[in-house]
């Protein structure tokens, strides 16, 4: 079990773990998302690549469209 503080609040998951599955997890697949972790944001084409650990923090912010 991992812990991770997103946007603030902290949620388990089950490890191992990385970006693009807790994308998944979230559900926010197919949305356009920047996901900072520990103060570095991570590249789209690294999200596979990405592993989560325990404690770290994340900052996930979805585009909206509008006009």
């Amino acid at each position: 079990m991992i812990e991770l503080s997103i946007n603030g609040k902290q949620q388990q998951f089950t490890g191992p773990l990385t970006v693009t599955q807790l994308v998944y997890q979230l559900a926010l697949v197919g949305k356009r998302v920047a996901i900072e972790r520990n103060g570095e944001i991570v590249p789209r084409s690294q999200f596979d690549q990405t592993p989560l650990c325990h404690g770290d923090q994340l900052e996930i912010v979805v585009a909206v469209g509008g006009g």
